[in-house]
C-alpha cells in the first residue's frame, strides 16, 4: 500500500502542480505529490475500497493540491 502510494503521489504532485499553475522542482513536486498521496490515501480510505484505484489518484490529488495550498499561504512568505 506504501509503495502504491508513492508511486501515485509522484504522479499526483506533478498534476496538482499543474492544476495550481505553481513553479517547483522536482523534488518539491515528488514531496508534495507524496505527502498528498498519505493524506488523501488515508482520508479517502473509504472511497478507495469502494471506487477503486481512480479514487485514489483523484484522493492523492487532492491531498496535494491541500499541500500547495497550505505552503502557499503559511510557508512560502
Amino acid at each position: 500500500m506504501v509503495i502504491w502510494l508513492i508511486t501515485i503521489g509522484a504522479a499526483a504532485g506533478f498534476l496538482a502542480t499543474k492544476i495550481m499553475k505553481i513553479e517547483a522542482d522536482l523534488i518539491t513536486t515528488m514531496a508534495i505529490g507524496i505527502g498528498g498521496a498519505f493524506v488523501g490515501g488515508f482520508v479517502l480510505r473509504f472511497l478507495i475500497s469502494m471506487m477503486g484505484m481512480l479514487a485514489g489518484l483523484v484522493g492523492a490529488v487532492l491531498g496535494a493540491m491541500l499541500l500547495i495550498w497550505l505552503w502557499q499561504t503559511y510557508i512560502k512568505r
